[in-house]
């Protein structure tokens, strides 16, 4: 059962939070072309920047699966206590945070009609943060240290 919530796990990582940091890297560079562009080029940077966050919003959702299946993997080993999966939880938290308090607000400022005013290199900091976030509980989960698993 282990090897079943872990395939489960890490496929929900790749399918769920992989779409999300694309897209959401890809949004901060089409949001420039959208406040720079010519009238005709606006309406075609205004598309993709909706599908960009259309695909945060819904992949966003998604992705709660990744915990969910991350505790009952973690639970099937016997290692909730361990100190890299604690870190590693508070890394996804942090993400998550990141995500909804900062990320996808800041998107849906864009999107407006009247946009506020959304500085895209500051969103493209907080997605880059984002990522790296992930890429960090990425590297816990592989190298896992101190754990006794064996892998």
């Amino acid at each position: 059962m282990t090897k079943v919530l872990l395939s489960l796990h890490v496929l929900a990582a790749l399918l769920a939070v992989g779409p999300v940091a694309v897209a959401a890297s890809m949004f901060p560079p089409t949001l420039r072309r959208a406040l720079a562009g010519p009238a005709d080029g606006e309406d075609t940077a205004r598309t993709t920047l909706r599908t960009l966050h259309r695909i945060c919003r819904v992949y966003a959702g998604i992705g709660v699966a990744v915990p969910l299946f991350g505790f009952a993997t973690a639970g099937s080993l016997g290692v909730l206590g361990d100190g890299w999966l604690i870190t590693s939880i508070v890394l996804t938290a942090a993400a998550t945070a990141v995500l909804a308090l900062l990320i996808l607000p800041a998107q849906d400022r864009a999107m407006d009609e009247e946009p506020g005013p959304v500085a895209p290199g500051r969103l493209a900091m907080l997605t880059g943060v984002f990522n790296l976030l992930w890429a960090m509980v990425t590297v816990l989960m592989i190298i896992r240290p101190g754990s006794t698993t064996g892998a």
